[in-house]
């Protein structure tokens, strides 16, 4: 594992770095390939004393990125959330490749057999489609529309670049957009 590890509005010490690796050895039992995982500590002065310390991982193998974000008073509280969280991602998707690989090779009753008995969780799986216009509009008028439905999303087309975008509310109750990129 390629290990990096950064930190924002703090200094990261060396006793903070072995602790975050020895945190994150514990996932390698999970990938058997090489990946990167690139740890930011950050902090930052909020009211909420519990939300100080903010720890991001990012887990990236082979265009598969796995992500997760926890908050806490203390950073090491920070970083053992996150590493938990991660350890349960990255069983589910262990899970789903062991699912992929029986569909194709073994029969459908033993997978089944294997979710009565508990070994593996049921995937979930898509139960709807929805389709609809996309008018082009201002990222503005995408915030209203959201507003009006009460969704935490939108998707719409940007009057500006013509692409396809989604508005998301954020947790700290701003918006962001996501704008695709092909490679």
């Amino acid at each position: 594992m390629q290990l990096i590890i950064t930190g924002k509005n703090m200094n990261v010490s060396t006793r903070t770095e072995e602790f975050i690796t020895r945190k994150m050895n514990r996932l390698e039992r999970h990938l058997h390939e090489p990946f990167e995982a690139r740890v930011e500590l950050s902090q930052q002065n909020t009211r909420n004393v519990n939300e100080r310390q903010i720890v991001q991982v990012t887990l990236s193998r082979n265009g598969t990125i796995i992500r997760a974000e926890e908050r806490a008073a203390d950073l090491k509280v920070a970083v053992e959330s996150a590493v938990d969280k991660l350890d349960r991602q990255l069983q589910r998707y262990k899970n789903k490749q062991v699912r992929k690989r029986r569909a194709d090779g073994e029969t459908i009753q033993s997978v089944k057999d294997d979710l009565a008995q508990g070994e593996i969780e049921p995937e979930p799986r898509i139960v709807r489609t929805k389709r609809f216009r996309a008018a082009p509009m201002s990222a503005e008028e995408a915030i209203d529309q959201m507003e009006l439905l009460g969704h935490s999303f939108y998707l719409f087309m940007n009057q500006e670049s013509g692409d396809v975008n989604v508005l998301y509310r954020r947790t700290d109750g701003n918006y962001g957009v996501l704008e695709p990129q092909v490679n």
